[in-house]
């Protein structure tokens, strides 16, 4: 893990609870959280990550975590929520992306909240941190997707200041960024 990749200038995102780089002794606590946002939205009818439930990790959350991409906010002992900001984009950011803005974007993925921590804000805190409790050098900008037919996501990500830059091609996505300030 690189802890010089990034640079936290605010550790408390909310009251008690407070944001750290992953390590690897937190990936099975991690690949937990996962599991159980998983189970909770397809108790809701939902599809969305449905493939941890059957053990399979499209993003790569293991090597996530080596990289130094991961971001968990803990309140105690307790993990309180996750996302993943890489630094550089995937096949799949650049699938729905398209070739432009790269190099001066870091990619929001996998936020997802313990439900016992559910309807405190916590979701909007860490979006608030992503934008201004860290630093990434030479990024500008936090890009992110979402499923384009759940309007509780899009209302999270406008209201956190997100700008909407369309639909993804060929793909149910909407896309979001968000210009930050940056470490040379």
């Amino acid at each position: 893990m690189n802890d010089s990749k990034c640079q936290i200038i605010r550790e408390e995102v909310l009251p008690g609870i407070f944001a750290a780089q992953a390590r690897p002794e937190d990936k099975m606590a991690v690949n937990s959280l996962m599991v159980q946002a998983a189970a909770w939205l397809q108790s809701k009818g939902s599809k969305q990550w449905h493939e941890l439930l059957a053990g399979e990790d499209r993003h790569g959350v293991a090597e996530a975590v080596d990289r130094g991409d991961v971001f968990i906010f803990k309140q105690g002992d307790a993990l309180a929520g996750m996302v993943i900001l890489q630094q550089h984009s995937s096949a799949w950011d650049r699938a729905l992306w398209g070739n432009e803005g790269h190099e001066s974007a870091v990619y929001l993925h996998r936020l997802c909240i313990d439900r016992a921590f559910a309807g405190r804000q916590l979701g909007s805190a860490i979006l608030n941190w992503a934008v201004n409790g860290i630093r990434f050098p030479h990024k500008d900008r936090i890009r992110l997707d979402c499923i384009a037919s759940v309007p509780a996501l899009n209302r999270l990500y406008s209201g956190a200041g997100f700008e909407s830059r369309g639909s993804a091609p060929d793909a149910p996505f909407n896309l979001y960024e968000k210009q930050v300030p940056s470490e040379a």
